[in-house]
């Protein structure tokens, strides 16, 4: 168990804005950050990170809280590891009580396999340096492609022997459990035998954005065998091969930084780089590029530049990406390494200066690239010259940025020497075509709903919800605030009938609510804000400066989520830059949001009332007098309670 002073120390120290800019890419809205969603595909930001509150909120998945609560959703850590985390990041000493065997128990599936790869990690780790065949073959190969000793070490590059289940039986001997070494596919079980997968292989330990080892690359150095050269882990429940980038977490700062990613294929490529003084380059591990592993690049930067092999089958498949790249709506540049080079080599043959340089100086747009490549293949050939100009049509209809898509349109017809209106008149074909496509995979969805068909039902606005959640954002916002408020006291006036009279009182703002609810005798209907409403009003008599930081580290994850949800509501209109349009929101009046919000729920509590005993007169048959009698009390009061609110019943 970590220490409460531990945990305390990181909530002070750790800062959303900083944690959370190492995974998402954040531009500056006023006094908060905007950025692309985490959680979902999209091109317009929806995530909104406040410096001041301490707080986080997606508005397109609906998941918002602390900086904790970040970590445990994006990288899927336990409260534990998150603070943890957050420890290491601000170098900050843990305080830690020693686990009693319930707890180690209660560790989920997932922890223990991320446990089981951090240990393969460190075993792989000392093998290469410390055995006698690690040194000899798996650290010889590693010097031999120009790794220092300070580059093996950053990239934790490890060695597994030459041996059926020298792994397998090491870590069962330390304690760890079978059933997880075989889930992370670092030992083969068939029957009753089990051997090491990565056996006589140099080792690739693969990252999240976070540091932890999801799983590893492997490479086979004896020729002789037939084995494939390159080797995963297997698809598990930390480990999902489409979905990460090696070199992420090196990266991921630098492409922030430096506004541009370098994608190449393999993982020597990715070291080599960086050896070499380049970091912000990942690669696809050898894989075709994915839709996920683009929309990780996307969360830090628009700009991607494909490093292509200078062989023909390189090219061609990094070619195969850049439609999948424009369709993200990214920037994509391509670069050609000479023939007989890749990046890894290229890299190593060449000073930082020199590498820089030739990056430079041919890192081209995808257009001029894609038609200078074709081209030699068309030569003076007409129909493979019209072919090769739907091609690169077929590349700029991807781009979902109409104004992209012109300047790419005039850039191509000037390349290829053929008028702006035939590549227009092609970009509609295949628009229209793609349309058709879709329409027609649309209809044949609906096929199977045509016997039924639902009514669309209208969902009904819960009044009583929204009241009360505006109760709790009420005290959360200003409960400490101290307001002049205008009390309605009923008195008979001179003809006997009830009227509303003005007394203004000084009081708090959670003072006010408080007394208001408890006089008329109102419940929270809503379990959620009925707790939390109670754990606000204990807080804000115990503690005279109130800090909704501090208060949100101290709740249980549902409610602060809860919480989260309800203060990050007037950040989303930030994500629309109204201010910059001349949108301005109306400047708050707290006293008389705190009047209106407990007038309009006293009205509403009227009405039901009114409702109930409206079905008591159906219901009965004895004298109706008093019952109508009391509705008609209710009603005046409901007139007076509108007239208050400047409503017309």
């Amino acid at each position: 168990m970590i220490s409460k002073s531990t945990i305390d120390q990181v909530f002070e120290t750790a800062r959303v804005e900083e944690v959370i800019g190492d995974f998402v890419q954040l531009k500056k809205s006023g006094s908060n950050f905007k950025g692309l969603s985490p959680f979902s595909e999209e091109r317009t930001p929806s995530f909104m990170v406040s410096p001041v509150k301490q707080i986080w909120k997606d508005f397109s998945s609906g998941k918002g809280g602390t900086v904790v609560s970040f970590l445990m959703e994006h990288e899927h850590f336990t409260y534990p590891e998150a603070i943890k985390y957050l420890a290491k990041k601000y170098n900050i000493e843990i305080e830690e009580t020693e686990q009693s065997d319930e707890q180690k128990k209660e560790a989920n599936e997932r922890e223990s396999m991320y446990l089981v790869n951090e240990y393969a990690n460190k075993y792989f780790q000392n093998i290469l340096l410390t055995s006698d065949q690690g040194k000899a073959i798996g650290l010889s190969y590693f010097k031999e492609r120009g790794f220092t000793d300070e580059t093996i070490k950053k990239f934790q590059l490890g060695y597994a022997l030459d041996n059926w289940s020298a792994f397998t039986d090491k870590a069962i001997k330390d304690g760890y459990n079978l059933k997880y070494l075989e889930q992370t596919g670092l030992t083969i079980v068939k029957d009753e035998k089990q051997f090491d997968r990565f056996k006589g292989r140099v080792l690739f330990p693969i990252h999240s954005m976070s540091g932890r080892v999801l799983g590893f690359g492997a490479r086979i150095l004896d020729n002789t065998k037939k084995a494939a050269k390159y080797l995963n882990s297997p698809e598990s429940d930390i480990y999902h091969k489409s979905k990460i980038l090696y070199g992420i977490y090196y990266a991921k700062q630098n492409i922030a930084k430096e506004d541009n990613c370098y994608l190449v294929e393999g993982y020597t490529d990715v070291i080599q780089f960086y050896q070499k003084g380049i970091h912000n380059v990942v690669a696809s591990s050898g894989t075709a590029l994915t839709p996920e592993q683009i929309r990780l690049i996307n969360r830090l930067t628009k700009n991607i530049t494909v490093l292509f092999d200078g062989d023909d089958a390189g090219i061609r498949a990094s070619l195969r990406g850049i439609d999948l790249i424009l369709e993200q709506g990214l920037n994509v540049k391509v670069c050609a390494f000479p023939e007989g080079e890749d990046p890894d080599s290229f890299a190593r043959h060449n000073t930082l200066e020199e590498l820089n340089t030739y990056l430079k100086e041919n890192s081209k747009d995808f257009i001029a690239y894609k038609a200078s490549l074709l081209m030699q293949e068309a030569k003076n050939d007409p129909v493979k010259k019209a072919a090769l100009i739907r091609n690169m049509v077929t590349s700029i209809s991807k781009i979902p940025d109409r104004i992209q898509k012109e300047v790419y349109v005039q850039e191509c017809a000037k390349i290829m020497d053929i008028s702006e209106d035939v590549l227009y008149s092609t970009l509609a074909q295949i628009g229209k075509k793609n349309l058709q496509d879709a329409n027609r995979d649309y209809k044949q969805k609906q096929k199977a709903f045509e016997v039924i068909k639902p009514k669309i039902q209208v969902k009904k606005v819960d009044v009583q919800y929204l009241l009360e959640r505006k109760i709790i954002e009420l005290l959360l916002l200003h409960g400490n605030k101290e307001e002049e408020f205008e009390d309605l006291v009923l008195k008979e006036n001179d003809e006997g009938d009830l009227d509303l009279v003005p007394v203004i009182q000084k009081a708090k703002v959670f003072e006010k609510i408080y007394l208001d609810l408890q006089e008329d005798e109102m419940e929270f209907t809503n379990q959620t804000f009925k707790s939390l409403y109670y754990t606000v009003i204990d807080a804000l008599n115990q503690e005279e400066g109130f800090i909704i930081e501090t208060f949100i580290n101290k709740v249980d994850q549902e409610i602060s989520s809860e919480i989260t949800s309800i203060l990050m509501d007037d950040e989303k209109y930030d994500l629309h830059d109204w201010n910059r349009k001349n949108i301005y929101p109306k400047d708050l009046d707290v006293e008389r949001l705190v009047s209106e919000t407990i007038l309009s729920l006293r009205c509403f509590l009227i009405e039901q009332k009114i409702d109930e005993i409206k079905q008591q007169t159906k219901d009965t048959k004895n004298n109706l007098n008093p019952i109508l009698e009391e509705v008609k009390d209710y009603n005046s009061l409901k007139m007076l309670l509108s007239q208050k609110l400047n409503r017309v019943l």
